[in-house]
């Protein structure tokens, strides 16, 4: 098999096999505790700018198909597994984890202790890194490595977001016939992409929203000339500080307009109620992550992807309470505000793959537009 190496911007080196395109690419290196989704994962924009590493020992047991897809293309910068299966064996697989990266120009990396590489990224943080299947030169590509961007104040939201605003119409799968017709629209949702995620589309319109997706540099005054009866918050790549037309943008909808937010949404309210974001070590992601709902003492076992997370007491005192606590770092994972209509959560309740405790919160929403 090809060689391919990992060197970290401290210089921590890991060797091991090529998988998928030749060539090199450089991101964020972060890990992911998921046993499955590995698909959702790939095109899921939130990981735009980031080299994900699986903690799960084998990834593409069940291969890849056309149907769950998160986004129009996959945006994760590379991927690094353990062992990436060879022979998927599915119903639903159609093609292999190495020939799907190979088709969309995804340079990975298999073959390497990513036990050893989840304990360096926990114990000294996410870090920025490159993987290569063609440099042999270890000092040149710790010189690059050390060099390279990093993802604090960067706006990877223009890099994901649509240029054009686009109707959906599409709700859940299901098993005898794929993705079905919603039900009739009762309300009229714009949302915000920032890097949304197709599942999150599905669950708008189960719950009874025609949604418009609308550009992430959209204005204020062009979503409300549209006349919604709410405005969803998507979530998204990087730093929410590096997106301040976005936060301009929800300034000027909070008081006028339901608004529900997810992930980056729920950072871009805090910061648009005067708050303040900070990064995490290594972030969340993963998909069995406990949260414990504040309201009613309810404990949620979740999915999440974000390296940012809100400080609560940044927007204590202007309306706003924290609804939601995470129980592994008692981070916050939710925001409302006690009298007007706008609440957000930190992590994803439309996941799939993933646990569905949160799923709730898209009928909240509908409560919010209804009453």
């Amino acid at each position: 098999m090809r060689e391919a190496i990992l060197v970290l911007r401290d210089g921590r080196v890991f060797r091991g096999q090529a998988l998928g395109a030749e060539g090199e690419t450089a991101g964020e290196v972060i890990f992911n505790t998921a046993m499955s989704g590995y698909q959702e994962i790939l095109t899921d924009p939130s990981y735009r700018g980031q080299i994900v590493t699986m903690t799960y020992p084998m990834i593409g047991n069940y291969g890849l198909n056309d149907e769950d897809v998160e986004s129009r293309k996959p945006w994760v910068n590379g991927l690094i597994v353990k062992e990436a299966s060879p022979y998927p064996s599915s119903w639903r697989g159609r093609v292999s984890l190495d020939d799907y990266l190979k088709a969309h120009g995804i340079v990975g990396l298999q073959g390497i202790d990513t036990r050893a590489l989840t304990r360096h990224l926990r114990d000294h943080g996410s870090q920025d890194g490159i993987v290569s299947t063609v440099e042999r030169d270890v000092e040149r590509l710790r010189e690059r490595a050390r060099g390279l961007p990093q993802i604090v104040g960067r706006d990877l939201v223009k890099e994901v977001s649509v240029t054009q605003p686009f109707g959906w119409h599409e709700g859940e799968w299901k098993r005898a016939g794929g993705y079905v017709t919603p039900p009739p629209a009762r309300f009229n949702v714009v949302a915000y992409d920032a890097g949304i995620k197709l599942n999150i589309l599905r669950q708008l319109s189960t719950a009874g929203c025609d949604v418009t997706v609308v550009p992430a540099d959209t204005p204020a005054a062009g979503v409300l000339e549209r006349k919604p009866d709410g405005v969803f918050l998507s979530n998204g790549p990087g730093d929410p500080e590096g997106v301040p037309y976005l936060v301009e943008s929800v300034r000027g909808l909070i008081g006028k307009v339901p608004i529900f937010g997810i992930c980056l949404g729920h950072q871009i309210l805090g910061l648009a109620a005067g708050g303040r974001t900070y990064k995490l070590s290594f972030g969340h992601h993963g998909a069995n992550h406990p949260v414990r709902d504040l309201a009613t003492g309810r404990v949620e076992i979740t999915s999440q992807n974000h390296n940012f997370a809100v400080d609560p007491a940044s927007v204590a005192g202007r309306g706003w309470e924290p609804s939601h606590l995470n129980l592994n770092d008692n981070t916050c994972e939710g925001l409302r505000h006690r009298e007007l209509p706008v609440f957000c959560v930190q992590y994803h309740p439309e996941a799939s793959p993933g646990p569905h405790d949160a799923n709730y919160l898209f009928a909240r929403f509908t409560d919010l537009m209804g009453g």
